[in-house]
């Protein structure tokens, strides 16, 4: 190898290693970074990214704390709650927070008491063998506040305003008995809800997660392993394993999550399915059907509704297209419920309304009259 190419390579790993320990920091925040080669001083001239402007960091930073530094001016009465909750919560947690059809109870049949209230402790919870619903198990209101606006709702995630997180939060706490129906949740006055939170003593803070003097251990460990480094014992093996005539048991998993966040489904179909399934794709790309799937993607509505006819929260299209198959004269009526939302067709679960236009959901009614043909 030539003297040249030698320098170059080892120019290209001490600039490697600058990136690894910490010129990425410094190229972020807008600094111009020298990297030292033996022999040699060689200085960066182009300078990449740039300091964060404060809107950008306050878009980000949306996290509520539990001394609720983050937590803006806001509020939400009961009866606001209610009625957000009706529309975008019931679909899935029930009408009274007390759904197990789709995720557990929120709130359930639990009544918080006053001994719950003054204790700052759950009696009940002492009970292992006793479900507990998530009411029951909080022990920050921010928490509540910080998942609500994050994650909620299930198909909109992050779309709800301060004012209206206030509002349901107020109405869950209401149905827990922690607050009076005519209550009205604000910024000045969550510190006194959570003061009555009923398992606000249920936390523990005495361990090495929580930093600082004021609460935790000042950062002990909890565990004193050391990382193995010779004679280690064998990797572990995992055997638990979805069984293969198990994996399509409730149709493909990565069919049925949200296209966002850490879980975004598993390919539980076999390779015979996927296969012919990317088969009929590609036969079916040009058809009337595959538009009207991708805009039932692009729309969410397969987190509820399956485009087979096994159930999910909601019927499969295929189901809903056994039902009105042929029945031109349903269209319209199919059009307004998916605008609109509706219950009692297909269960106590009702249907939220949907962000669409009416073209589109006029589109999604044809298609499942003409019988949902994919």
């Amino acid at each position: 190898m030539s003297n040249s190419k030698i320098r170059k390579a080892a120019l290209a790993v001490v600039l490697g290693g600058a990136f690894a320990c910490g010129a990425t920091a410094a190229f972020a925040a807008g600094v111009p970074v020298n990297a030292r080669v033996p022999g040699k001083d060689v200085k960066l001239d182009a300078t990449l990214g740039r300091a964060a402007t404060p809107d950008e960091i306050k878009a980000w930073n949306i996290d509520v704390r539990p001394d609720f530094q983050g937590l803006p001016p806001g509020q939400g009465s009961v009866a606001q709650g209610t009625k957000l909750w009706e529309a975008k919560c019931a679909s899935c947690h029930g009408d009274f927070a007390d759904s197990n059809a789709v995720f557990p109870p929120i709130v359930g049949a639990y009544q918080a008491t006053k001994q719950d209230i003054k204790t700052g402790r759950v009696a009940k919870l002492a009970d292992i063998n006793d479900g507990a619903t998530t009411i029951e198990k909080l022990s920050t209101v921010s928490t509540l506040f910080d998942y609500i606006h994050r994650a909620m709702p299930w198909n909109m995630p992050d779309s709800l305003t301060w004012d209206e997180t206030y509002a349901l939060v107020a109405y869950l706490l209401n149905l827990a008995n922690v607050v009076p129906s005519n209550f009205v949740l604000t910024r000045d006055n969550v510190q006194q809800v959570q003061d009555m939170l009923p398992n606000r003593n249920g936390m523990i803070w005495n361990h090495g997660m929580w930093p600082g003097k004021e609460i935790g251990n000042g950062g002990i460990p909890d565990t004193h392993n050391t990382d193995c480094m010779k004679n280690c014992a064998p990797a572990p093996k995992i055997t638990s394993f979805i069984p293969e005539f198990a994996l399509n048991n409730n149709g493909n998993l990565a069919d049925q999550y949200r296209q966002w966040g850490p879980i975004r489904g598993m390919e539980t179909e076999s390779k015979e399915e996927q296969e012919k399934k990317a088969k009929e794709k590609a036969a079916a790309a040009n058809s009337p059907g595959a538009k009207v799937v991708a805009l039932l993607k692009e729309k969410g509505c397969i987190a509820c509704h399956s485009l087979g006819d096994n159930k999910l929260v909601g019927p499969g299209y295929k189901e809903v297209a056994a039902k009105y198959g042929g029945k031109k004269d349903m269209v319209a009526e199919l059009t307004t419920r998916i605008i609109k939302g509706g219950s009692g067709v297909w269960g106590s679960i009702p249907m939220p309304p949907q962000s669409i236009s009416e073209a589109d959901a006029k589109m999604i009614a044809q298609w499942i009259v003409d019988g949902a043909k994919q």
